[in-house]
């Protein structure tokens, strides 16, 4: 038998095409690829170009609640000195309440009365409850010695900082019906326990309830009011935050002139240092895509 003939008799072998599902095709390995494989790869496809002061602009958070931070610890330090009496407090945690509600009102497009009355019961349950527990937090620790108090007070809020989630908000509202991440929720338990232990230094249960308040107003609702300020404007929202930062460093400066330092290194860190890290390390970043990558399925509906 002439084997010339029956190669010029068997079917040619179909062509190879690259498919998805399709399984072997006949006539070729299950891992044949031809020349054409190659010319589907793109270099740095999702790879998305930062602009310098885009960065800045979005670090702002972060340097703001930094100084909401330190804001709160330096009314901490003022009223374990005795510099802040019980009756100053609780001025400045129904200025800060009351300044909160009308931001939250002016924010909203969109504010039926049912939901403020919602707001005015969850917060009259919540005051109410703090004052009744205010004696529990004041014997809290009273066996606990002050230099443990400290190192535990430090570590927790230096979690809080490093869990907290800075785009977002920490309690669920229907402005914000995001639940918040696991670590947001570790974040705002390390600054409630932190709280606890500065409030049982204090001699009073009006001061106890005073202080317990100050920092629970700012670490569950500061972020959620900051969120509701960038969301309804960015332009107020950069005003804010930079009036803050002034703000902040302004009585940092009368209080310590080496903590200014520290504080006002550390926000150039974060404003500049960070994002131009950033931008410096975005250009040594290579992505290859091509036919080896994932199949992302496109369906065409049509009538």
């Amino acid at each position: 038998m002439d084997l010339r003939s029956c190669d010029k008799s068997s079917p040619p072998r179909p062509r190879w095409r690259k498919v998805a599902y399709g399984g072997m095709q006949t006539g070729y390995g299950d891992n044949y690829t031809d020349e054409s494989f190659l010319e589907g790869m793109v270099t740095n496809a999702s790879v998305v170009k930062r602009d310098m002061i885009k960065v800045m602009l979005d670090s702002i958070s972060i340097s703001e609640y930094l100084c909401i931070v330190a804001l709160v610890v330096l009314v901490w330090t003022l009223t374990l000195t005795s510099t802040l009496d019980e009756n100053s407090l609780l001025f400045l945690d129904a200025s800060l309440l009351v300044s909160g509600f009308l931001i939250l009102i002016f924010t909203q497009e969109s504010l039926c009365f049912n939901l403020l009355l919602h707001y005015f019961l969850n917060i009259s349950f919540f005051i109410t409850g703090l004052y009744v527990l205010a004696p529990i937090y004041q014997t809290l620790t009273r066996s606990i010695s002050s230099d443990s108090i400290w190192a535990v007070t430090v570590s927790l809020l230096l979690l809080h900082l490093f869990l907290h989630d800075y785009s977002g908000s920490t309690v669920i509202t229907p402005v914000a019906p995001k639940n918040p991440a696991l670590s947001s929720c570790i974040s705002v338990n390390a600054s409630v326990v932190a709280s606890v232990f500065i409030a049982s230094r204090l001699p009073s249960r009006l001061h106890v309830f005073a202080i317990m308040l100050f920092s629970l107003l700012v670490f569950l609702f500061a972020p959620l009011v900051t969120y509701c300020i960038k969301k309804y404007s960015f332009r107020l929202h950069l005003c804010v935050s930079i009036l803050l930062i002034a703000l902040t460093l302004s009585f940092v400066y009368t209080l310590d002139r080496l903590l200014f330092v520290v504080l006002l290194s550390l926000l150039v860190f974060v404003n500049v240092v960070c994002p131009y890290w950033l931008i410096r390390l975005h250009e040594y970043k290579f992505e290859i895509n091509g036919p080896w990558d994932e199949a992302k399925l496109c369906f065409d509906i049509t009538d």
